[in-house]
């Protein structure tokens, strides 16, 4: 045994964006707003977890309604998804 981890790393992709009047709606802090970075990571069994942060901090905060399901091979649509509802603003959630 080697002690190293041969686990993949989650599929995962990231973007910064400016959200729209109204922010995202989070899980822990309710609205953010201002420049976000929005993660959106493949979990087992079909779903994803979408976070996101204030742009170069260090929090991670749950954008509301995530997990999300995932159908095969959608993370980059599912991400995209989010990063335009985030730019939108309005309290912006993940999608159901």
């Amino acid at each position: 045994m080697t002690g190293h981890d041969t686990t993949p790393a989650p599929e995962r992709l990231q973007s910064e964006v400016t959200a729209g009047r109204g922010g995202a709606m989070t899980d822990e802090v309710g609205v953010i707003t201002g420049d976000l970075t929005i993660a959106t990571t493949a979990l087992p069994g079909g779903r994803a977890a979408v976070t996101v942060q204030y742009t170069g901090a260090a929090e991670w905060y749950t954008l509301t309604g995530s997990p999300v399901p995932l159908p095969p091979g959608q993370l980059a649509v599912l991400h995209a998804d989010v990063v335009e509802r985030v730019r939108q603003g309005g309290g912006a959630e993940a999608p159901h």
